[in-house]
């Protein structure tokens, strides 16, 4: 199974610690194309207009200018990089050994600046949409899709693809072929607030679980029988869409 997660806004950041590495990161192709971005977002985060191109408030020029010290800056694991209610509910650090290895197989971030990682992989934080169009890059998404498909493929092999990740992120892959019909994307009702917190608690049970669901309906169990959600499993709209699966947390 292949967990795909977004990343966070919110990052956190070391004083110290051996500098990022691209050399090092899982999916060794996407390198190439890490740098080129890397490249474009440090150049353009120096400029006046950074804030403008980014997309961002000028009041973030602190994380506006830690993208010009990615070479430099201490990097950390991308599992404690990023933060915020999806990772606060997904709670890593609190996994017992077994659900902590599966997690770092099953779960990948997809990035606007390192494409995929793992949560293993050393990064460091930075600041950088999948929606921003870099100058001599173009639309990060568009930059991403190409070479992501063949990593994330073979990642995924012959199991399931299950996607909590935001429409911006979908973007940069969606699954096709064969594969597609293995594709669930998790979909929750309610508040962006509520569906971040869901969608961590999805990604904590999958990892949790030894179970490797071959089906979204054995997915569906799973999550059903062995963790409490309430889900409702809808078929695909078409060849290239998902099967979408309604999640709501146990209560209690």
């Amino acid at each position: 199974m292949l967990v795909l997660l977004p990343p966070s806004e919110s990052k956190a950041e070391r004083r110290r610690g051996r500098p990022l590495d691209l050399d090092r990161l899982s999916f060794a192709d996407l390198t190439p194309t890490r740098r080129r971005v890397a490249e474009a977002l440090a150049e353009v985060s120096a400029r006046p207009d950074a804030a403008e191109v980014l997309g961002v408030s000028p009041t973030l020029d602190e994380e506006i200018a830690r993208n010009t010290r990615l070479g430099s800056a201490p990097s950390l694991p991308a599992g404690e990089c990023y933060t915020g209610v999806l990772y606060d509910a997904l709670d890593l650090a609190s996994l017992d050994t077994a659900s902590r290895r599966r997690a770092q197989r099953r779960l990948v971030v997809v990035s606007a600046l390192y494409g995929a990682v793992r949560l293993g992989d050393r990064i460091a934080p930075y600041r950088l949409s999948m929606a921003v169009s870099l100058p001599g890059v173009g639309p990060v998404a568009g930059a991403w899709r190409e070479v992501l498909d063949p990593e994330l493929s073979a990642a995924a092999g012959r199991g399931l693809v299950l996607d909590c990740r935001s429409s911006t992120y979908v973007a940069a892959w969606r699954p096709s072929g064969e594969l597609a019909r293995r594709w669930v994307a998790v979909r929750v009702p309610g508040a962006t607030h509520m569906a971040k917190h869901t969608r961590g608690l999805v990604a904590r049970a999958v990892s949790q679980s030894s179970a490797d669901p071959r089906s979204p309906e054995a997915l569906a169990a799973l999550l059903r029988e062995d963790h409490g959600f309430t889900v409702a499993l809808h078929p695909p709209s078409s060849a290239r869409a998902p099967h979408v699966l309604d999640v709501t947390a146990p209560t209690g």
